[in-house]
């Protein structure tokens, strides 16, 4: 795969729709060529300790965010007829389907790829599947994990080599 956008949303809490934060990733030919974060106020807007301590936002950083619609009008672009990579895709798929639901939006028909269920294939020698292992074993430093673009980027440079 040589065209595609690698994409990680944060959650302020258990809800799929409570995307705080979203880094996106774009490859053309097999290289990074555009590089999208935005933080966003979540939709419900509370965040749970839990979600506060693997990400470190918090109201502080997203009670003046824009809201979703807003966000991805600026997303959109930058990813339309390009498939979807995640990490453990069906989390980030369900964000994705479930604020766009909160917000009464059209799903696009987005194709979503799996950089996990492709490193479960491929390098089954790993102790485990999570981002950073993978990034790891692939040659990349992931700084800063669950920072939606530095999740996205780790992403990309897994998808790149995998898929």
């Amino acid at each position: 795969m040589q065209d595609f956008a690698a994409i990680d949303f944060e959650t302020a809490n258990g809800e799929r729709s409570s995307v705080c934060s979203v880094g996106v990733v774009v490859v053309r030919g097999g290289e990074v060529c555009d590089r999208f974060y935005s933080l966003i106020q979540p939709e419900p807007n509370y965040y749970t300790w839990f979600c506060q301590r693997v990400h470190g936002l918090g109201p502080s950083d997203t009670d003046s965010a824009e809201v979703f619609p807003k966000v991805w009008a600026r997303v959109a672009p930058l990813i339309e007829g390009l498939p979807l990579v995640a990490h453990n895709s069906p989390f980030d798929e369900g964000c994705l389907r479930a604020v766009m639901r909160v917000y009464q939006m059209d799903w696009p028909d987005y194709r979503f790829y799996c950089t996990c269920r492709a490193a479960r294939r491929k390098l089954k020698f790993l102790p485990n599947h999570q981002l950073h292992t993978v990034a790891e074993a692939c040659g990349y430093n992931l700084k800063n994990h669950h920072h939606a673009l530095a999740d996205a980027e780790a992403c990309a440079a897994i998808a790149i080599q995998l898929l």
